[in-house]
């Protein structure tokens, strides 16, 4: 028998915070996203801190930004080496339509043309998320 996974389930989110400023006429947008994570070993859950910016590349405006937190719960008795790569990815991924629906719907209730997110392939955030992950 092989050894076991560490499932996982996304078990809450919520946005804590969100700033939206379309003062600006014509813009062109520069996405980023800033990830980081506490991992609670006794309550065997993780919480995923996401920050998204949205700046005007020509102002270096903040045009939208904000910040989830989403918390998932393992199944198992893990501890944080145990953890495999593809957790990072993938709580990422998982939390980002949700991400992509509220910028839209935030953007549309101002009664302008929404930004809509692109599909991102947000792989790349993984191992920046493990770095910036305490443990507690």
């Amino acid at each position: 028998m092989g050894a076991k996974l560490a499932e996982f389930r996304l078990n809450s989110y919520a946005f804590t915070k969100a700033h939206l400023d379309l003062s600006e006429k014509q813009m062109q947008l520069d996405l980023s996203f800033e990830p980081s994570g506490v991992f609670y070993k006794t309550d065997k859950f993780y919480e995923l801190n996401l920050v998204f910016r949205a700046v005007d590349c020509n102002t270096e405006k903040i045009i939208v930004e904000t910040e989830c937190k989403a918390q998932y719960e393992f199944r198992n008795d893990i501890g944080f080496e145990q953890i495999p790569d593809f957790f990072f990815a993938n709580s990422i991924a998982i939390i980002f339509p949700y991400i992509r629906a509220f910028v839209s719907t935030l953007t549309l209730q101002a009664n302008v043309v929404p930004i809509v997110l692109p599909t991102l392939n947000l792989t790349p955030l993984s191992q920046q998320l493990k770095t910036n992950t305490s443990v507690k």
